[in-house]
């Protein structure tokens, strides 16, 4: 089974933009930590690094750039028929559009891409592994 290997990299001082979604370096990690217990409990290995760095802020899945992974990428979001709240009602949400992200900011991503990203990533890794054995 394929190995997910998830970087934090970021400088000391927490991001400046107080509209991103993960406003510290703290909330940032912990979402990722969060998302890690997650697969770990589906049975995926998965591991976290954080890094303090000089340099820019990114996450790196497998040693990739979250913008790199998903180019090409049609991310769609589930229609009313598709999804399993389907005919239930649900609560309204007023903010910004889930796709919506400012790529100056790793901390910015959108859940939706940060997931279909490691998706991505875990079906790349497994389809090498399966071209090895084969």
């Amino acid at each position: 089974m394929a190995m997910i290997n998830i970087e934090y990299m970021h400088p000391e001082e927490d991001p400046s933009d107080p509209t991103i979604r993960r406003r510290t370096n703290a909330v940032m990690a912990q979402y990722i930590r969060d998302l890690i217990f997650e697969m770990q409990m589906g049975d995926i290995s998965c591991a976290f690094k954080e890094t303090v760095t000089d340099g820019a802020r990114d996450v790196r899945i497998n040693g990739r750039a979250i913008p790199e992974i998903i180019d090409g990428l049609q991310i769609k979001m589930l229609e009313a028929e598709e999804s399993c709240d389907f005919g239930s009602t649900t609560m309204i949400k007023f903010g910004r559009p889930t796709l919506d992200w400012k790529r100056e900011w790793v901390e910015d991503v959108p859940d939706t891409i940060m997931k279909n990203a490691i998706a991505k990533v875990f079906a790349d890794e497994n389809k090498n592994q399966i071209d090895v054995i084969n």
